[in-house]
């Protein structure tokens, strides 16, 4: 039996390494909004609520001396984030231009839609995905 009453996911935490490169990475380079900003004295960590153009949330976490996030390509737990964007080559000439590294536009097999691969600044797979 399924839980009643779910409209939708609400937000993806993530915790960085450099909260201040990660903040910037998603503001600056994805166009994420702050929502809210706190530090959180009592266990050292920042903890930042995004908006994610489009719709949805992005709640970001530093800590201190986090583990390492198991290395590509398929360990286990998130696999990726994705975003969908309108053009897609667009939206890579724009990250290049940031100087983010991204993968060559790929056609999905069982959709048609295009998509491709990049980084967060602590190596967070994330993807785009045309509409």
């Amino acid at each position: 039996m399924a839980i009643d009453g779910i409209e939708g996911i609400h937000h993806v935490a993530i915790i960085c390494s450099d909260y201040a490169r990660s903040k910037a990475f998603y503001c600056d380079v994805l166009g994420c909004t702050i929502i809210a900003e706190h530090f959180r004295q009592a266990r050292h960590s920042h903890k930042l609520d995004l908006a994610v153009p489009g719709g949805g949330q992005l709640e970001l976490f530093s800590f201190p001396d986090p583990p390492a996030r198991p290395s590509q390509p398929e360990a286990q737990g998130l696999r990726h984030l994705a975003l969908r964007v309108t053009d897609i080559e667009k939206a890579v000439a724009q990250l290049v231009g940031l100087g983010v590294k991204v993968e060559a536009i790929r056609t999905d097999p069982y959709t048609g839609k295009r998509f491709t691969f990049f980084q967060d600044p602590d190596g967070l797979p994330l993807e785009l995905y045309s509409r």
